[in-house]
């Protein structure tokens, strides 16, 4: 069962009809989504990225998930976020997601590294958007 204190954010995602594959349930690349979606609308909500007209953009350098249960349409996903490991200019995100029935189906994280939208080379996490992450690692 979800544990609210094993993330620092929640989010819910309602799953669609054509996210389920063959085999009745999420297909894969649904996980990766799911995860990307939360961590961005999270990203944006906060202030800590501008996809639009902002001067850095963020790139997914590594993504790594565990599928440990079968989720599928309808269903709604509760994913809880937090962050990982915060270098000096990338992040590592984690997240769980869990069925309605509070059953944890998958975990994953990804390492995003920001970057300066014109050249593409790594700038440092500072500021403000350091200390909004900050807020999503876990004492």
């Amino acid at each position: 069962m979800a544990d609210e204190n094993d993330y620092a954010h929640w989010q819910d995602v309602t799953t669609r009809w054509n996210d389920n594959d063959q085999y009745g349930h999420l297909n894969n690349v649904v996980h990766h989504s799911i995860m990307d979606t939360v961590v961005n609308r999270w990203l944006i909500e906060t202030g800590c990225l501008d996809p639009h007209g902002g001067d850095t953009a963020g790139l997914v350098k590594q993504v790594h998930c565990e599928y440990v249960a079968q989720a599928g349409f309808p269903d709604v996903v509760s994913v809880g976020l937090r962050v990982g490991e915060l270098g000096n200019t990338s992040v590592r995100f984690e997240v769980g997601m869990y069925r309605s029935d509070g059953e944890l189906f998958f975990t994953g994280h990804f390492v995003h590294a920001f970057v300066d939208r014109a050249s593409e080379e790594t700038v440092p996490i500072e500021g403000e958007r350091r200390a909004k992450l900050e807020g999503l690692q876990l004492s």
